[in-house]
């Protein structure tokens, strides 16, 4: 498997050269507040799609913005001809409903796959299932376990999965632990988010030929980032974190938004 990083580079240059300035395509991201996480993660969205000549608005919010007034915004963007997506970066303050800003958003300008009728693929598993498939991954008959069943990483990732012909597991909170591990003893494919750290460790017994993609991003009492994976699996390959599938994840935005241009 290449370096996610050197992968995501080569990327960049080759949608580089496909863009014009007559292709026209905007991108705008609605933020609330500052979250330092967030901050960051919009810094580097907006840098993403500057490298590969795209156009990125940021629309910053005040914390306070009312949920009807969220709305109003994003029912703009949705009749705007102007901007080909847009996205609502997450978390949301808590007065403002995420299942309804999901639905909000009109599923032709939906670039991170959010709506349940949006015609592109949530950005997250689309960016590791692309990442398979540069690497002429081998997916028909292997065995892959998802760990955590949430509608934007957990349920996508294991339907890109089993499109492909592999034998899908999906585990979660309520697995008993004698289960997760023999699942786990014969994955080639394993990939976790769960949100919460060491939710796969050395102790489970792993095949010296998994692949791990770890999506997770934890805050340690030290302040640095950590996945919900342990690091140095004794596996074939495991994305770092940070480094890994966050970039495939922000790689996957420029992906969808390309893909709604058309």
């Amino acid at each position: 498997m290449q370096v996610i990083k050197d992968y995501v580079a080569e990327k960049k240059d080759r949608i580089r050269k496909t863009i014009s300035e007559n292709d026209n395509i905007k991108m705008v991201i609605i933020q609330l507040g500052h979250v330092p996480a967030s901050d960051r993660y919009v810094r580097n969205k907006i840098k993403d799609a500057e490298e590969v000549g795209i156009l990125c608005e940021l629309d910053n919010l005040p914390e306070t913005t009312t949920e009807e007034d969220l709305l109003k915004i994003m029912d703009g963007l949705n009749h705007d001809k102007s901007v080909t997506g847009y996205l609502v970066q997450l978390p949301l303050p808590k007065h403002i409903s995420e299942e309804k800003v999901k639905l909000a958003i009109a599923p032709d300008k939906d670039i991170d796959g959010f709506h349940p009728l949006s015609k592109t693929i949530p950005a997250t598993p689309l960016g590791i299932y692309n990442y398979l498939k540069d690497m002429d991954y081998q997916f028909q008959g292997k065995n892959a376990v998802v760990i955590g069943r949430s509608n934007i990483v957990g349920k996508p990732m294991a339907q890109l999965l089993l499109k492909e012909s592999m034998n899908v597991t999906v585990l979660h909170s309520k697995t008993l632990d004698d289960d997760k591990r023999f699942y786990l003893a014969n994955a080639d494919l394993i990939v976790v988010a769960t949100g919460h750290m060491h939710t796969l460790t050395a102790d489970y017994l792993l095949k010296p030929d998994a692949i791990v993609f770890d999506v997770g991003i934890n805050v340690k009492e030290d302040g640095k980032l950590t996945g919900d994976c342990d690091k140095d699996l004794p596996v074939a390959f495991q994305s770092p974190v940070p480094g890994g599938c966050g970039l495939l994840t922000r790689m996957s935005v420029i992906d969808n938004l390309i893909e709604l241009s058309k």
